[in-house]
């Protein structure tokens, strides 16, 4: 029998049960929450707050009937689309599909809380997964758990406050100078314009290197536009399969100029002279997308007699280069097309050391002890 007006009722295991009204469907219809304790006074006291708390949000809430599954369909399918690149879809929708629906896919999307969630991170941990793609799958689900609480159909994000593993900043690989001298030579005796040439020079991305053309290049201005990048993606209808797309640079600092130096100028008018191509860098006299470059680049390192190495390390030594050469970081950060400042000090802080060792010194030179 329950206590007059209090929705609080005396069960038969002993325990005390408040019922408070927590939404409505999609269909109207109320969705009652339940609160239990061994104490009427406890019961009564947390159903009050209850009762405060949802006073002010049944009314708009409207209670998502599928699964987690179907929302995050719903929610890449039709209200992210249109606003992500293609690039970006294809890496949710990875994601997606191998991590994040065969583990909570078949739960309730109201009934998903934040203990489900955290054992969804000790199973991605127990996968050896590194910190950083935990993050990212994470980052997936906690964004379509944002917006379904935006639309009114969950009240809380159960992907707040999660304890996630902590992401370690690698340490960058750099050339030397000595391996740098020696692939230099191997790719100067290219008949064609070198990949390698153009990312030790310009700290151009692999996939920016597959997409530069001959018009992206000012040679009366002296300066490379930075308009477009070609990368390979999942097919969006065949998870089986990869498509190579061409697409603006993802972000706003990506797009960039770069200023076009005496030397690199000279070697690129050379070899214009000798291309057919639209492409700088082409393949069949179309462009050569980054699994060419790369297959390019091993090559290069065989016939340089250097350490097996990635082509993304040649954009990580024109960076050092900079670096040794005291630009400062602010330019640094603009060349390399990074979205922030603090990007470009926490990738190469390793590099910034000589340079604070030098200028503490000259700071200690004042002493005179």
């Amino acid at each position: 029998m329950s206590r007059k007006g209090e929705n609080i009722y005396k069960r038969k295991d002993g325990r005390w049960e408040g019922r408070y009204m927590k939404a409505r469907n999609e269909y109207g219809k109320i969705v009652y929450g339940y609160i239990y304790g061994k104490r009427y006074k406890y019961v009564k006291e947390r159903l009050a707050e209850l009762k405060v708390q949802y006073s002010f949000t049944h009314k708009n809430i409207h209670i998502y009937e599928g699964t987690v599954q179907d929302w995050l369909n719903h929610w890449l399918n039709v209200l992210m689309r249109k606003k992500i690149k293609l690039s970006t879809y294809s890496s949710y929708r990875l994601r997606m599909d191998k991590y994040i629906i065969p583990f909570l896919g078949k739960k309730q999307l109201t009934h998903l809380n934040s203990r489900e969630v955290e054992e969804f991170v000790n199973y991605l941990t127990l996968l050896n997964l590194s910190a950083s793609t935990v993050h990212s799958i994470v980052t997936v689900l906690k964004s379509a758990m944002n917006k379904a609480v935006v639309e009114n159909y969950i009240i809380s994000n159960p992907c707040n406050n999660l304890s996630l593993p902590t992401t370690a900043i690698n340490e960058i690989s750099v050339l030397t100078m000595k391996e740098q001298d020696r692939l230099e030579k191997v790719a100067l005796k290219e008949e064609n314009c070198s990949a390698v040439i153009l990312a030790l020079y310009t700290g151009l991305r692999i996939g920016e290197i597959s997409g530069l053309k001959w018009t992206d290049i000012d040679f009366d201005k002296n300066i490379i536009y930075v308009r477009r990048t070609l990368y390979r993606i999942q097919n969006t209808t065949n998870s089986k399969k990869t498509e190579v797309i061409m697409a603006e640079p993802k972000t706003k600092s990506s797009k960039r100029s770069i200023p076009l130096a005496k030397n690199l100028k000279n070697y690129l008018l050379e070899k214009q002279n000798n291309d057919s191509s639209e492409y700088v860098i082409f393949c069949k006299n179309s462009y050569a997308e980054p699994r060419v470059i790369s297959y390019r680049f091993r090559k290069n390192i065989e016939e340089a007699g250097i350490r097996n190495i990635h082509f993304h390390v040649l954009r990580h030594t024109f960076a050092t280069r900079c670096v040794e050469q005291g630009i400062d970081i602010a330019t640094l950060s603009k060349l390399m097309g990074h979205a922030s400042i603090k990007l470009t000090l926490d990738t190469y802080t390793d590099s910034l050391w000589e340079n604070r060792k030098a200028a503490v010194s000259v700071i200690d030179s004042k002493l005179g002890l």
